[in-house]
């Protein structure tokens, strides 16, 4: 059996491309290196492997054979040891999502997960936009909205795990204070929006309600993120729109108040993004399992509560 496995890797990568700069972009290192090494092969199984051909590294007749033999047996190596790995639930995972999700319900939350699953230890990054994974060490991400999907590439699995409404809110003092009766008064107050609402602003919520004339308001507080928003609310100043699910506590104990029964036309769709070749995928699965458990509960008690 010939016992230096890695100079089959490298002769696999160049084989496959036809190509030593390439195998070394890929393999991360120099196209010298990949050269000596596929010297070494050739010398230790005493035959050619590759004729150059202007910028082409062709196989020869023992290249091509060795080349059918390799490529799968190294691929069947491969999905051995990724199986060994999945198979750990034990270790770390980085987990990144909104700044409001992360701070308004995973933290307050992430005892409950660390009670049950000591054996992992997470870290959590925040962060709005669509991140490169691999290159930003990503184990999981977790997106809300409309255009998830589109903006994730094919590469990356996004599974889809329900949709939550977005509501006016607004405390509880403030809501006997202007004594609101129609949406139309919402324009009596100040309205809390994100400088990048998206498809969540204030407009399409009066468009749906009937109301006219919010594109006259002048009574605005523009925020980054929608926990900023929440604490604003919270304090009194305005109102703002907001998933149910990020203020579930304070809705609860009546700090905050839904001033309408009338969502917004646009639900947050919920997903988790992440590879499903990753070596933690048992780890990812037992993450994703107890997340999407305490979100199923609360928003069952939501649906009860609105009844």
């Amino acid at each position: 059996m010939y016992k230096n496995i890695n100079l089959l890797v490298t002769f696999e990568c160049a084989a496959r491309h036809n190509s030593y700069s390439l195998a070394a972009g890929e393999l991360c290192i120099s196209q010298a290196a990949v050269s000596q090494q596929m010297r070494q092969l050739e010398r230790d199984l005493g035959c050619r492997l590759f004729l150059r051909k202007n910028r082409q590294m062709l196989l020869t007749q023992q290249g091509q054979a060795l080349f059918d033999g390799a490529r799968p047996a190294l691929r069947m190596i491969d999905r051995t040891l990724n199986q060994i790995h999945t198979e750990e639930v034990a270790g770390e995972l980085t987990i990144s999502s909104t700044q409001a999700f992360t701070t308004l319900w995973l933290m307050p939350r992430l005892q409950r997960f660390s009670d049950e699953h000591p054996e992992i230890q997470v870290r959590i990054v925040s962060s709005p936009g669509f991140d490169d994974l691999k290159q930003s060490h990503i184990d999981l991400a977790i997106r809300f909205g409309v255009d998830v999907e589109k903006h994730t590439p094919r590469s990356l699995a996004c599974d889809y795990f329900g949709e939550d409404f977005v509501y006016p809110v607004c405390s509880a003092r403030l809501m006997e204070k202007l004594a609101f009766a129609s949406p139309q008064d919402l324009l009596s107050t100040w309205l809390v929006t994100l400088e990048n609402p998206g498809h969540y602003s204030w407009h399409h919520w009066f468009e749906h309600a009937g109301v006219d004339g919010s594109e006259h308001h002048e009574q605005w507080t523009r925020v980054s993120s929608t926990d900023m928003a929440l604490n604003a609310v919270q304090s009194g100043h305005g109102v703002t729109l907001a998933a149910t699910y990020l203020c579930r506590r304070q809705l609860d104990t009546g700090e905050l108040v839904i001033p309408f029964d009338q969502p917004h036309p646009n639900s947050v769709k919920r997903y988790f993004v992440y590879d499903p070749h990753s070596a933690k995928k048992a780890r990812l699965q037992v993450f994703m399992q107890w997340l999407k458990t305490e979100m199923s509960s609360e928003g069952e008690n939501d649906f009860s509560s609105s009844k």
